[in-house]
């Protein structure tokens, strides 16, 4: 997934994983943000979904910010939503 966004936004992000998880849950969710700056608050989670907040970015810049989720059953696994800002 890809976004352009602009340097005052303050936005949710989130993964749907319930395709991938089929009759597993999610036991655990974390995000990173690569380069860092931009601040990543109320991250929440429930059996197939993740969500985080993300502010502060700046103009020009490109992100990669990165969902790792652990399940029940012991899987793991990442994904990486691509964000550009650009000014508006």
């Amino acid at each position: 997934m890809s976004f352009v966004i602009d340097a005052d936004s303050k936005l949710d992000y989130g993964c749907d994983w319930a395709a991938w998880l089929g009759t597993d849950t999610i036991l655990l969710s974390t995000w990173t943000i690569t380069p860092t700056g931009p601040v990543l608050t109320n991250s929440t989670w429930d059996n197939t979904t993740t969500t985080i907040w993300v502010d502060g970015c700046t103009n020009s810049a490109e992100y990669e910010l990165t969902n790792h989720v652990t399940t029940t059953a012991g899987r793991e696994h990442d994904r990486t939503i691509y964000l550009r800002c650009r000014p508006r």
